[in-house]
């Protein structure tokens, strides 16, 4: 078996909370850009797929992505199970990373740091990430898993949730699969306390700001540099503050069996 990475980015223009939220500028570039351009600060070699719905609104992600010379795969609008398996089985991926375009603060060295758990023990894991449980501030997302493992996801999954957020059968079903979780070796938990995700316009200007103070300085600024920064600036780290927690678990914890409502913030 080979071991050809595919990093599938998904995004669209129709996000309902914010809009075209992932070419919202940043330092006179879309917010794709940047993200992925920290995607291609990794270490390890991997591909990066953009991967978006087949709607006519989202053509000119397709042209961000082409303009950058990155792949790009269009499919289901909803189905992002399948989005996600038929990008990474076009481009022919033994492992596929799963790096949802919403987290554009992602810090490289995390990604490295998933990866090199995941062929630190070879063969042993279908599935490993650091999301389950978090600890990593909210918007390090690193999914990791087979082509054997989605395809089986993909060929299995049938809850609405399943295919709206292409992982969950993976993570719930740990009898099937054998699942890996890779902590923060800071040995604390900031998914709850901090907010590097973007979803709400207070998060764009959050990392707008961050962007500002760290980019021009440093391209490769890491996740330590955005926590001293917040030290340093505590109204930068107030900016989103109210959104921390929130995330989609907090809609399903009644169909979701592994995360408890402690990894979510329900009322805000």
């Amino acid at each position: 078996m080979g071991d050809k990475k595919v990093i599938v980015v998904q995004a669209r223009m129709s996000s309902t909370r914010l809009p075209g939220k992932v070419l919202l500028p940043i330092l006179g570039k879309s917010l794709l850009y940047r993200m992925i351009e920290r995607l291609q600060m990794i270490r390890h070699k991997a591909q990066i797929v953009v991967a978006i719905p087949e709607d006519s609104a989202d053509d000119i992600i397709e042209q961000e992505a082409l303009q950058m010379n990155v792949a790009c795969y269009r499919g289901s609008l909803n189905n992002l199970l399948d989005r996600h398996y038929q990008a990474a089985k076009l481009h022919n991926a033994d492992i596929v990373l799963k790096i949802p375009s919403d987290c554009p603060l992602i810090d490289p060295r995390i990604i490295d740091e998933v990866l090199d758990f995941y062929f630190e023990h070879p063969g042993e894991y279908d599935f490993v990430s650091n999301l389950h449980p978090a600890t990593f501030p909210d918007g390090n997302d690193v999914e990791i898993m087979t082509m054997g493992c989605i395809e089986k996801a993909w060929k299995e999954a049938k809850r609405l949730l399943e295919l709206e957020h292409t992982t969950p059968y993976i993570w719930e079903n740990q009898e099937i699969f054998r699942i890996g979780n890779v902590t923060w070796d800071k040995g604390k938990d900031y998914s709850m306390s901090h907010r590097f995700t973007i979803d709400y316009e207070a998060d764009y200007q959050f990392i707008k700001r961050v962007y500002e103070e760290l980019y021009p300085k440093k391209k490769d600024f890491s996740c330590d540099d955005i926590l001293n920064l917040l030290n340093d600036k505590p109204e930068i780290y107030n900016i989103n503050a109210q959104y921390a927690g929130v995330n989609w678990y907090r809609n399903h914890l009644d169909e979701l069996k592994t995360v408890s409502s402690g990894q979510t913030k329900v009322t805000f």
